[in-house]
């Protein structure tokens, strides 16, 4: 223990950010990794509280304050195993995780005011570094079982599930609409946040085990969801929740209002050199625009600090409590206000203004809080008379996800959904109305939570193996 306990006389120091006008220029990711020295001295910090409040709030249940003991002793390539060994890509959840909500901000020498120990940017100090000294080893398939599974979305909740999968020696094929495998984690997320070649070496990898990718596929269109069952054991829904949120407005329908993860998406594929025409033409383009984004999760602050680096003439983020009481990373808002967003709190757009079908200007209603509602949480109400005008030429919705209809779109009307529209499964079992036919659940609200998809993928993949040996089981008794 004599590397540890140095909170008192080690103050907190994040890796340096680079400057706000530099990186508004780029969409690299904003602060380097910490040096060796650097992330060892950090680790050190750790008081190895004999209940860890960190791993008790990391959904993944990490053993964190272990790794951390074994960076603070030089022991780099046994911190990575260990950090490795509760999840499938310790380095994207280090970039994306909100620390701040979940380990660092339960973190024990931070309610005693020393300020937290900066766990995610040591985890994603571990795993970097584990890539280029080549511990990070192959994925071997299993003994093969005979068996395959296929995975409907190749998110975090599907990659993780497949990985797992593999590992236990079953066949796996996973089906993606997009061109390119990593959900969120590729389309979702600027590059600011987490750079493209850091999903795509972890896709990599699984390609490289014998995962079989089937990327540009639509359930629906190129199957149906019994065509699929026919083809495999088993099936896995990991396909998260990605349709946008209404607000219902009027205005709503004129061309600059657009949805979030659109507009995300046709970014973070001009990053990649694709050809994107609604970028092209300006109408997924914040370049010269007086752009507002409404909401304040972590997908607004994506939208306001990507429209920042496009080269927006004005970038405004409309959000509907007071700064307090925001759902967003206060990280990701501090990142914002440096590169020149502007934060206009208690409030909430009343109706778009337009002019030749093009959206002009958004009317916002002040906002007060009131009696707190279900959750707790103060209700937003209007304060009469008090709404403001505001020149808007690009409208961005970040107000979250809702389910699709995946009975409909996959012609699978016996597939239970519950009242939210999420696939309804079985607590314990993960299984749906149909048999062999599993599901991640409501496991992606935003690209935040790509850590309970990564721990959903690695739980759901543990309840198929059991069926799927059972299964086999019975297949050898009958025969």
């Amino acid at each position: 223990m004599a590397d540890m306990l140095k909170f008192v006389e080690r103050p907190q120091s994040y890796p340096a950010k680079r400057v706000a006008a530099d990186r508004a220029e780029d969409f690299r990711e904003i602060a380097e990794r910490y040096a060796t020295p650097a992330a060892e001295d950090q680790a050190g910090r750790c008081s190895q509280c004999g209940v860890p409040y960190c791993s008790v709030h990391c959904p993944l249940h990490n053993h964190i304050p272990d790794w951390l003991r074994l960076t603070a002793e030089g022991r780099l390539r046994e911190a990575y195993e260990l950090s490795n060994s509760t999840s499938t890509m310790p380095e994207i959840c280090g970039r994306i995780c909100p620390q701040d909500r979940l380990c660092e901000g339960n973190c024990v020498i931070e309610f005693s005011g020393h300020g937290a120990v900066t766990i995610g940017s040591v985890e994603k100090f571990i795993t970097d570094t584990a890539w280029e000294e080549g511990w990070v080893e192959p994925l071997v398939a299993g003994p093969a079982r005979g068996q395959s599974v296929g995975v409907i979305g190749a998110g975090p909740a599907g990659l993780s599930a497949a990985e797992y999968l593999r590992g236990h020696g079953y066949e796996v094929h996973v089906y993606d609409r997009h061109d390119r495998a990593g959900g969120l984690l590729t389309y979702g997320i600027p590059g600011f946040k987490l750079e493209k070649p850091v999903v795509m070496r972890r896709v990599d990898r699984l390609k490289d085990g014998g995962i079989v990718f089937h990327e540009g596929f639509e359930v629906g269109r190129d199957a149906t969801l019994d065509e699929l069952r026919a083809r495999h054991d088993a099936l896995l829904i990991a396909t998260g929740v990605y349709k946008a949120r209404a607000i219902e407005v009027a205005g709503n329908e004129l061309n600059g209002v657009v949805a979030a993860l659109d507009y995300l998406t046709a970014s973070n594929r001009k990053s990649f050199g694709d050809h994107v025409p609604a970028f092209e033409d300006g109408s997924l383009n914040a370049a010269g625009r007086n752009v507002v984004v409404i909401g304040g999760g972590d997908t607004a602050m994506d939208c306001v600090r990507t429209a920042i680096r496009q080269g927006a003439k004005s970038v405004k983020c409309l959000y509907r409590r007071d700064r307090a009481n925001m759902p967003g990373s206060q990280r990701e808002v501090a990142n914002a206000e440096e590169e020149g967003v502007e934060f206009v709190w208690l409030s909430a757009p009343a109706s778009f203004a337009g002019s030749d079908g093009k959206v002009t200007a958004v009317r916002a209603n002040k906002m007060r809080l009131g009696a707190p509602d279900a959750s707790g949480r103060r209700a937003p109400e209007v304060d009469p008379g008090a709404a403001e005008d505001m020149p808007a030429d690009l409208v961005i919705k970040a107000l979250g996800f809702d389910a699709e209809e995946l009975p409909k779109l996959w012609g699978a009307a016996e597939l239970g959904v519950t009242r939210w529209g999420t696939v309804l499964v079985d607590s314990k079992t993960l299984m749906t109305s149909l048999d062999g036919v599993f599901a991640a659940g409501d496991i992606v609200r935003g690209a935040s939570l790509v850590v309970w998809a990564i721990r959903d993928g690695r739980d759901v993949a543990a309840t198929m193996h059991q069926y799927l040996k059972a299964q086999a089981k019975a297949a050898k008794v009958a025969a």
